[in-house]
């Protein structure tokens, strides 16, 4: 149905357009609808038939016992017509819920995985596509689609009268539909652009609410007023042009529909004049003219809103066949830590120039990673590498054999751990966004709760680990918002485990339970990752990897890491206070947390030497 009134091809092969193929499941009821249509239109030609008949043989017969009969037998083909249009509602009902309910679920998940893909994605305005969608089939467009065909019938019944009646009605559906090509022609880009404009305008409002409280600490409310009103503005531009030239269009449509009526009692007087027709033939005609045209003033009308249908099922098409590759593939047995990184590349999604290359390393399970490097370096790229979050653009990032990219998140996801930079929680209690929002365990919420050192802190909470969180939720300090991510992160004791600088917002205490909450899932056989500018961590880590510039300086176990600071003559610690030096050339050993930046600086030195 929407496929017909394409104003250009998607580009999408029918093969490859999966709301196309539930609509083609769904083709037995859409043709038991059109059917259902088919008599309903015939049916509404009833009270033009009960009129003629009245006006004819009734006022001439002066018969009551024909007036009352035929009464009672229009009286039942009212009745039957309005079920019919009951039953095909309720048909229509069922199929947008079909249509909702086979797609939903995909579009949801298709929709978030194109926001980490690109960013720059209205998330709302892709699941409000389904919406309109769903409205589209249960509303007055789809019923004016149906109808458009059934426009001729009355022009036949017109050619029963007399045949320049049928000329007439076919002369006016024609006149009106040639009004209507040329309204669609001109108002559909302009209304598209409008759309595509508001959508922009709509997301730019949505970002800005999100950086609200820096907006107006620092007083950016009237740059970023003036950047959503540059969208808001092309709008409603665009949307008056449209308005504009339909409201031309309709000028001209609303004409035909006054004139057409009396033009055809006119022509059905002198046909009856000349003795053609009868005289309850020429209110029929009257009425005919407004019948045959009726289809598509509805189409029309509707035309606004099958055009936002038609771009809404574009929009889902496109979303999902770029999805679809994704595919569903044999579960797998639960991860154990071994990862192997050999010569990846990591490109940010819409752009084409590589933030890091060249990146290889192994690791075992057990072992625990310090990744470290300067800002910039590419620290937190390698993360969203590591997690397959982005795909290597080149190279290959196994996690247990498995290109972890590849791996599907809804299955590999609760298995691992993750500790972001920017940490947000959903809607629901303490206890829930520990345990992923998924079954909560409270054994193992309170088990990663305790690792952290944040038990006790919870159970000062409101409600405790009821306590609600997100947006509207209780407020927490920076220091609890990390711990209860790494509480989420560490859910269960999965074997492997990536935190992008977990210990940024910690104090002492903090650092320490981020220590010991390390070394427990180290004793379990995990293995963990960890991006860092503080030197504390470092005690605890097997391997180190240096990074600049989104290169790999070095790669190696942390002794020979400490090996290299130690070659330096006068290494400065700022992490231990301006004043404090290690001499490397005095001492046995080095210090029990020596700075990772200072590994990392000494690598580059030495390499620089050779």
């Amino acid at each position: 149905m929407l496929d017909a009134l394409s104003p250009q091809k998607t580009g999408i092969a029918a093969a490859q357009a999966p709301v196309r193929k539930i609509l083609m499941q769904c083709r037995n009821a859409f043709w038991f609808a059109f059917a259902l249509t088919f008599v309903i239109d015939l049916l509404s030609i009833t009270p033009l038939l009960y009129m003629m008949n009245t006006m004819d043989r009734v006022l001439s017969s002066k018969s009551g016992v024909t007036l009352v009969s035929l009464t009672f037998i229009v009286i039942a083909f009212y009745v039957f017509w309005s079920a019919l249009e009951w039953i095909r509602t309720r048909l229509m009902v069922r199929l947008s819920l079909r249509i909702d309910w086979d797609l939903a679920a995909d579009v949801f998940d298709a929709s978030f995985r194109r926001y980490v893909g690109r960013k720059n994605v209205n998330v709302h305005q892709l699941l409000s596509d389904l919406l309109a969608l769903r409205q589209f089939f249960t509303g007055t467009p789809a019923i004016a689609l149906m109808d458009a065909p059934f426009a001729v019938i009355f022009i036949f019944i017109g050619a029963l009268f007399h045949p320049y009646l049928a000329i007439f009605a076919a002369a006016s559906s024609a006149l009106m539909l040639a009004v209507s090509y040329f309204t669609v022609k001109v108002t559909s880009p302009i209304l598209k652009e409008a759309a595509d404009a508001n959508t922009e305008a709509s997301r730019v409002a949505a970002n800005s609410l999100r950086h609200a409280e820096s907006t107006l600490a620092l007083g950016m409310l009237g740059a970023v007023r003036n950047r959503w009103y540059d969208q808001h503005r092309h709008f409603l531009s665009n949307q008056v042009h449209a308005s504009e030239a339909t409201g031309l269009m309709g000028g001209m449509s609303g004409f035909l529909q006054k004139a057409m009526p009396s033009l055809q009692m006119c022509l059905g007087t002198f046909l009856a004049m000349e003795g053609l027709i009868t005289g309850g033939m020429i209110m029929v005609a009257s009425m005919l003219i407004s019948k045959s045209v009726a289809p598509i003033q509805k189409l029309i009308g509707s035309w606004k809103d099958i055009i936002a249908a038609r771009q809404a099922y574009e929009r889902l098409n496109e979303l999902l066949a770029e999805d679809q590759q994704r595919g569903k593939s044999m579960q797998l047995p639960a991860p154990q830590g071994r990862l192997e990184v050999k010569t990846a590349a990591a490109v940010p999604p819409g752009h084409d120039k590589a933030v890091l290359a060249e990146i290889s390393f192994a690791l075992t399970p057990g072992q625990v990673l310090a990744v470290v490097g300067p800002s910039a370096a590419g620290k937190s790229s390698l993360v969203k590498m590591l997690l397959g979050v982005w795909k290597p653009a080149q190279g290959s990032v196994r996690l247990d054999g498995v290109e972890i990219s590849e791996w599907s998140h809804d299955e590999v996801g609760p298995l691992v751990g993750y500790v972001p930079q920017e940490i947000e929680f959903f809607d629901g209690t303490v206890a829930e966004n520990i345990a992923r929002l998924g079954e909560v365990d409270p054994a193992k919420v309170v088990q990663a709760a305790k690792l952290i050192g944040m038990h006790d802190s919870i159970l000062t909470f409101p409600k405790g680990y009821d306590t609600p969180l997100g947006e509207t939720g209780f407020a927490l300090s920076g220091g609890q918002r990390q711990r209860i991510a790494i509480a989420r992160a560490i859910y269960g004791m999965p074997k492997y485990v990536v935190m992008d600088e977990p210990n940024s917002n910690l104090d002492e205490v903090g650092e320490n339970a981020l220590i010991t909450a390390v070394q427990a899932l180290k004793d379990n056989g995990g293995t963990v990752i960890i991006t860092t500018h503080r030197p504390r961590l470092v005690s605890i880590v097997d391997m180190m990897l240096v990074l600049k510039s989104g290169r790999q300086v070095a790669f190696g176990t942390a002794k020979d890491m400490l090996e290299a600071v130690r070659k330096l003559q006068v290494v400065p610690i700022a992490a231990y206070g301006a004043s404090d030096e290690y001499n490397a050339s005095d001492a046995d050993s080095p210090p029990e947390t020596p700075p990772p930046v200072a590994a990392a600086a000494v690598v580059g030195r030495t390499e620089d030497a050779a």
